[in-house]
Formats: structure tokens, C-alpha cells, sequence
């Protein structure tokens, strides 16, 4: 299984933690790479050139690569790690799913509000359930997963408003396909360093509340 609760594809390209010396799927983990002035910088989108350095999408695995400099053995040469790195990895996968569940809103595949995403459930035309983390838990606990789908609830309402254009959100559903893949895979690696566990102790299906 990899992180997130997911099973493991054979196809799925792995690699190793710096700080764990486990080989997992790069979906359970964080790429970074070391910037022109030697400064170590995260690479969300696994796009940037230079060697990759990879830590597992755990806020205490990152705090213990920073603490230990495990960034410099892993980049085999000094690098400079700023005071901000953990904020910053954390702000740009905040921004990353906002702005992919903005897209998905965009082509009709998102919607916000406890009707919609009630109705949506009731339909089984949801397969992610995306609630806020300062929520009413009575509010929340009124909504159930997808069957076979996922549940998030690390995003704050103000979070999960951005990606919707409003002030605040606390109920979001995706549907299947578009960019809801993406979503799940981003915030299955946020949930890790915020501790949250992805929804797995959420039930599944529909609930009598």
C-alpha cells in the first residue's frame, strides 16, 4: 500500500527517501531539487532540472531531513536550506490543489455547497468529498464518502473557498475523471504533512445520519 491508503501499482515510478531509506511510489513523496544559488527548492510539479532529492510527504520526516542536513548528503554537496522551507512546501501544495479543483469547478467537474454535494452523493456522481477542516463536525457528519471513492478533510474553509472563488467552503465533491486524479494525489501528500490520514477513517458509503 502506499501512503494515502492506495494500492501500490507496479507501474508506478519509485524512489527513495533521503530521510526513511525507503524505496515507495513518488506519490508518497516530495521532490526537491537544488537551486542555481545552492539553496534547496521544492519541485511540486517534478519538473525543474538538477538531481532530485526526495522525502517522504511527512512533516517529520521534512523537519528531521532539515534538522539532520540529510538535504546536503542527499544533494552530495553543501546546499542552504531556508527557515521558511516546510511553510513553503506546505503553501505551494495548498495552492496546487486549490488551483487544479478551481480547473475542475471551471469544466463543471466540482461543485461547493451542502445541497449540491448531497445531491451529487445521492447520484454516486461524486468520487471525492472534500470538507473543512474547521468544519461543524454535526455539519459534516451529515455527508458520507463516495463508495469506492475518497474523502479529504485537510483544507480549511478559506482554502477550499479559494478553489470555489468564494470566501469560504466547508462541503466540495469532484466527479470521476478530469483532473480529480491529480487532486487526490496532491492532497493525498498534504494530508501527510498536515497528519491527517486522507479520509481512511471515514466511512465508506452512505450513512443513516
Amino acid at each position: 500500500m502506499t501512503r494515502g491508503g492506495q494500492p501500490k501499482k507496479t507501474s508506478d515510478p519509485e524512489r527513495k527517501c533521503i530521510v526513511t531509506g525507503e524505496v515507495q511510489p513518488k506519490l508518497g513523496l516530495i521532490r526537491f531539487v537544488v537551486g542555481p544559488e545552492g539553496q534547496i527548492v521544492p519541485d511540486l510539479m517534478e519538473k525543474l532540472p538538477g538531481r532530485g532529492i526526495w522525502v517522504s510527504a511527512d512533516m517529520e520526516a521534512l523537519e528531521m531531513a532539515v534538522k539532520k542536513g540529510l538535504f546536503s548528503r542527499g544533494a552530495k554537496q553543501s546546499v542552504t536550506v531556508s527557515d521558511s522551507l516546510l511553510a513553503d512546501v506546505e503553501r505551494l501544495l495548498v495552492r496546487r490543489i486549490t488551483d487544479l479543483i478551481a480547473l475542475s469547478r471551471k469544466s463543471g467537474s466540482a461543485v461547493a455547497g451542502f445541497e449540491k454535494v448531497k445531491g451529487w452523493l445521492s447520484e454516486e456522481r461524486a468520487k471525492v468529498l472534500l470538507q473543512a477542516s474547521d468544519g461543524s463536525a454535526r455539519g459534516k457528519g451529515k455527508l458520507w464518502t463516495p463508495e469506492g471513492g475518497r474523502f479529504f478533510g485537510m483544507l480549511t474553509a478559506s482554502e477550499l473557498g479559494l478553489a470555489f472563488g468564494r470566501e469560504s467552503v466547508i462541503h466540495g465533491a469532484l466527479a470521476a475523471g478530469g483532473l480529480t486524479q491529480r487532486v487526490v494525489e496532491e492532497a493525498t501528500r498534504l494530508s501527510g504533512l498536515r497528519g491527517n490520514d486522507g479520509g481512511k477513517s471515514i466511512g465508506k458509503g452512505k450513512t443513516t445520519t
